[in-house]
């Protein structure tokens, strides 16, 4: 049995560690519960319970059972000897009549008041001692938790447990943004780059912040969202000029200030992949809105030249 013990035990370690190991997050249990690593673990702890249970429900079933056997011994002991016949009662009989203080049938005339009021006698029955106990520890209670919290401020209230939690995490902030120096970006010296690691992050962000829910998935334009891959723009078609539409917003037109909740890398990544959507022509796209917008092409020197001579 211990050799069974330990073989499911080191399979179960096994499987954990194989998963972990690879580098990735272990499936939550809830969303795959069948390829979820935890499987094991909560099997083994259900078979477990149910062990324990049936244990518990057999050990009762044999208890009742040797009580009734003893009971039905003592009754056919007194027939023989011809002696009065003594139901006896079982243990958890005999506590529960002793926490509810139960007065029998045949001794309630100890306990009559007297009062008898259309035939229903009134008995001086006393609460429950289990009920009393209840209500002794809840008045010692009360005081403990007097002293404790109010008197001498040994453990805080519930309100000084909250702020404390909450300095903690924003220090907890502090360090992780002076850890994590935010990156810096100067959009007056942004210029465009077809860098494909900046356009997939920028695309991830871009589907991961719903901006398709405005703008459509492939850009051409959704409701309030213009169409971002033609030539039309309502606030310039510059990486510059985009940058900063995604990072101020244009809250009169339902555009958020994104820059609020995404770092300058995020906004910048995000801005590069909406210049690579410009013509690449989506199906049904939105119609042009705002100013057409053409980039200023530099000067080559036969145009200096020629300007010179002007």
């Amino acid at each position: 049995m211990k050799a069974k013990y330990k073989a499911t035990a080191g399979m179960l370690l096994m499987s954990l560690s194989a998963a972990f190991g690879q580098g990735q997050a272990p499936k939550s249990f809830r969303d795959d519960p069948f390829n979820s690593p935890m499987l094991s673990l909560y099997l083994t702890m259900a078979f477990i319970g149910i062990t324990i249970i049936l244990l518990v429900i057999a050990l009762v079933y044999v208890v009742r059972v040797q009580d009734i056997i003893a009971r039905q011994t003592e009754i056919e002991r007194a027939v023989k000897l011809g002696m009065p016949v003594r139901v006896r009662k079982a243990w958890w009989q005999k506590l529960w009549l002793e926490i509810n203080a139960t007065v029998p049938i045949e001794k309630e005339h100890d306990i009559d008041t007297g009062h008898d009021f259309d035939g229903i006698r009134e008995l001086d029955n006393h609460l429950p001692p289990w009920w009393k106990g209840l209500f002794y520890g809840t008045a010692i209670w009360a005081v403990v938790y007097l002293v404790i919290y109010h008197v001498t401020d040994t453990l805080p209230l519930s309100i000084g447990e909250y702020e404390t939690e909450v300095a903690k995490a924003e220090e907890d902030t502090r360090k992780l943004q002076a850890s994590r120096p935010a990156e810096l970006i100067d959009e007056t010296k942004l210029e465009y780059s077809a860098d494909q690691e900046i356009l997939i992050r920028g695309k991830a962000v871009f589907t991961t912040n719903n901006c398709g829910s405005c703008h459509r998935p492939d850009g051409g334009g959704n409701g309030v969202g213009p169409n971002l891959t033609d030539n039309y723009w309502l606030h310039g078609g510059s990486v510059k000029n985009i940058f900063t539409t995604i990072n101020t917003g244009v809250v009169e037109k339902g555009m958020p200030a994104w820059g609020k909740v995404m770092s300058a890398k995020d906004v910048r990544d995000v801005a590069f992949y909406i210049m690579s959507l410009k013509g690449t022509n989506p199906p049904n796209p939105k119609a042009p809105q705002g100013d057409l917008f053409e980039e200023a092409k530099p000067m080559t020197d036969t145009t200096k030249v020629q300007a010179l001579k002007k």
